[in-house]
């Protein structure tokens, strides 16, 4: 098995293709945009990723890493496409459907294919494995099928594709057995096999562990005003005990898998998935909270400015899918009254116009740090308060020194001390309604 076809050239694509190339497959990376094509094939980058441009250059100057926009034969067959949700909240596999019908036409005998997508439960068993069965080959004896989920932090993302510990679910041991030999290449931290629906269902658990934790920390930040207490320093101290390991709150959830996967268990199993469903609840109706929090600081200032500090949906990445601040930003800009720019140093392109950094400063009356971006903490306050009009800034990380800008003359507001009215909507209400009008 020595010819890879990587199907999608993502954050997690791209950067397998890589390392697999890197490690002496020859590898074809498969992507349906011709300027993503383009830009690998040159050796470059279209994402942001520490390293990621250093590896691609080496794998294409090999010539073991080759782009293209149609699915080319190969042994084996990675699918790292999407799988987002729709509008309410149900998987769509039409990414994995796509990818899987492409290289149909071109499998084989003794064929691998892997599914690396974050998927439902039950997706390479029931979804995957329909569609392959359409080559004519007997599913676990002539064409093997695996599930192996990415489980990797964007900006550690070439560290822990190769150092983090690797769960491999097949449809039998044979398929499991040869996916081992490919990641066993370049993985160094343990590789574990199971069957394929355990592998699905732990990876959405790990990111499900972490929603249902924020959501928590999302609670405590909402009540903590009305005590007059700072959520962040009972996390601290809490944290203290050996047994306790709270996360902390911010403006929502984002990236496409913590504010992802957990719908995907809504959705299979709505009468028992219930603490999932109220976390995913919670986190999705922070923006709107955060939203209310600048309301309330703005509220008598006639046409106010506000300065959005962040647009990803974490610190130091170019990745805004499923970001909070974006929403927060789609709230503002529905406001006539309110004016908005927004700085972020990472996103070159969004559907936002973005400003430098004294542009988005100038005159404003509000600041609101959605993103703790690194940069962000080395800004000037005393500089930043001659180009203000009104001293606001609210920090939903709880990333800058509280002092300094007070200092700086600034009301600094902390997402966690100091409160706004919470109100969570049932993102799937609404939706539940509709089909009640229809039948």
């Amino acid at each position: 098995m020595k010819q890879i076809s990587v199907l999608g050239l993502g954050y997690i694509g791209l950067p397998t293709a890589s390392i697999l190339a890197a490690n002496g497959f020859q590898v074809h990376g498969i992507d349906p945009v011709q300027r993503v094509v383009d830009i690998v094939n040159q050796g470059g980058v279209h994402i942001e990723e520490p390293g990621l441009k250093t590896l691609v250059q080496a794998a294409v100057r090999s010539g073991n890493l080759k782009a293209y926009t149609q699915s080319q034969v190969a042994d084996v067959y990675i699918l790292a496409v999407p799988t987002p949700i729709t509008e309410d909240k149900q998987a769509d596999l039409a990414y994995v459907g796509s990818a899987a019908r492409s290289i149909v036409p071109l499998l084989k005998r003794g064929d691998l294919v892997i599914l690396e997508s974050t998927s439902p439960p039950g997706t390479t068993r029931d979804f995957l494995c329909a569609i392959l069965a359409e080559s004519g080959l007997a599913l676990g004896t002539e064409l093997f099928v695996a599930h192996c989920p990415e489980r990797v932090l964007p900006g550690k993302i070439i560290k822990e594709l190769i150092q983090n510990t690797r769960i491999i679910g097949g449809i039998n041991t044979q398929s499991a057995e040869l996916a081992r030999q490919i990641y066993a290449s370049f993985v160094e931290g343990d590789i574990h096999l199971t069957d394929a629906t355990t592998a699905e269902m732990v990876k959405i658990m790990e990111n499900t562990f972490r929603d249902v934790n924020i959501a928590l920390a999302n609670e405590l930040a909402a009540m903590a005003p009305s005590l007059n207490i700072n959520a962040w320093e009972v996390i601290r101290f809490a944290n203290l005990h050996p047994r306790v390991n709270l996360h902390t709150p911010g403006p929502g959830v984002g990236g496409h898998c913590i504010s992802v996967d957990p719908w995907f268990l809504v959705e299979k199993f709505p009468q028992a998935a219930r603490i999932i469903h109220q976390a995913r609840i919670i986190n999705d109706g922070m923006p709107e909270y955060t939203y209310q929090l600048l309301l309330d600081t703005i509220q008598h200032i006639p046409n106010p400015k506000v300065t959005l500090l962040g647009l990803t949906y974490k610190a130091d990445v170019d990745d805004v899918r499923e970001a909070p601040s974006l929403k927060i930003a789609e709230m503002i800009r529905k406001n006539p009254q309110i004016e908005l720019t927004i700085y972020d140093p990472h996103v070159k392109q969004a559907d936002y116009e973005l400003c430098g950094l004294e542009s988005a400063f100038k005159q404003s009356d509000c600041i609101l740090l959605a993103v703790d971006h690194a940069e962000f903490r080395y800004i000037n306050p005393r500089q930043v308060g001659t180009l203000v009009r009104h001293h606001n800034i609210i920090d939903t990380r709880n990333a800058l020194n509280q002092k300094d800008w007070e200092e700086a003359g600034f009301q600094y507001r902390l997402l966690g001390r100091d409160g706004a009215a919470l109100t969570l909507r049932d993102p799937l209400a609404s939706l539940e309604a509709r089909f009640l009008a229809v039948h």
